[in-house]
């Protein structure tokens, strides 16, 4: 497969046919509205936003100006599959007026192939280097809110990438609450007998990464709603203190320089 030899010229033939597909298929996905939403709206699976005015990968220029109060202009979701990141994400978007990525469905869209289908396929190796690629472009966007598949975060260099770019929320749920979400989705690491022991053995494997998030957000049994603006809080109060460090850095740096005057 394509993914066992990532040094393999097929292999690298593969990665940059991706890589040109990637662009205008994320111009695509910024105008894509959520299954999720659709369903929620009573609308046709297909429908689209209206087009922003201007480059494709920017918001408009009352987006991108200080008319909205917003705690943050980008921000990402990671978490374990079956937390809600693509639903909340969604939602957040439409709150803080931010572009949507969903980093799965944007893999799916250059491929052309279901996740499950690419696991298969091409191997997981391929579609880890996919996903890095994703994860290189979303990370240059502004304006947007980018909801990560559930082993993004995991892997080192793109865990680095994402913390540099900006805040980092992880979503929580109890192994039940993702098993009775995803207990009929097709996702591969579900093909097993006993589905529940495995989300369980995972999760508590990937726990220690997952805590390297910036914010942390349980949605067990809670309204989108009200995640959304606990989240929205939590961005603010880490916004705060980010303004806050940055002031007390600038003082010392001033006060540094009188010293050497």
């Amino acid at each position: 497969m394509l993914s066992d030899t990532p040094g393999h010229p097929a292999g690298e033939v593969a990665l940059a046919a991706f890589r040109a597909g990637l662009e205008p298929a994320l111009g695509a996905h910024l105008l894509e509205v959520p299954a999720e939403a659709l369903q929620e709206a009573g609308l046709s699976e297909g429908a689209s936003v209206t087009p922003p005015g201007g480059d494709s990968l920017t918001l408009s220029p009352m987006f991108s100006s200080g008319l909205i109060e917003r705690p943050v202009s980008w921000v990402a979701l990671a978490g374990f599959m079956g937390t809600g990141k693509s639903r909340i994400g969604w939602e957040l978007s439409r709150a803080l007026a931010l572009h949507f990525v969903d980093t799965d469905k944007l893999i799916t869209r250059v491929v052309g192939k279901t996740i499950p289908e690419v696991f298969a396929q091409e191997g997981e190796g391929y579609f880890r280097a996919c996903e890095h690629e994703v994860v290189h472009r979303v990370t240059r966007l502004e304006h947007a809110v980018i909801s990560l598949g559930g082993g993004t975060f995991i892997q080192e260099e793109n865990r680095r990438q994402l913390l540099e770019r900006g805040p980092v929320v992880v979503l929580w749920a109890t192994p039940e609450t993702v098993y009775q979400r995803t207990k009929h989705s097709d996702r591969p690491l579900l093909r097993v007998e006993d589905p529940l022991s495995t989300i369980r053995s995972m999760m508590d494997e990937r726990e220690p990464v997952y805590r390297q998030g910036t914010i942390h957000v349980h949605s067990d049994g809670r309204p989108s709603e009200e995640i959304v603006e606990e989240i929205i809080e939590r961005l603010w109060a880490w916004a705060d203190a980010q303004h806050a460090w940055a002031a007390q850095g600038e003082a010392t740096t001033t006060g540094d320089h009188r010293a050497a005057d």
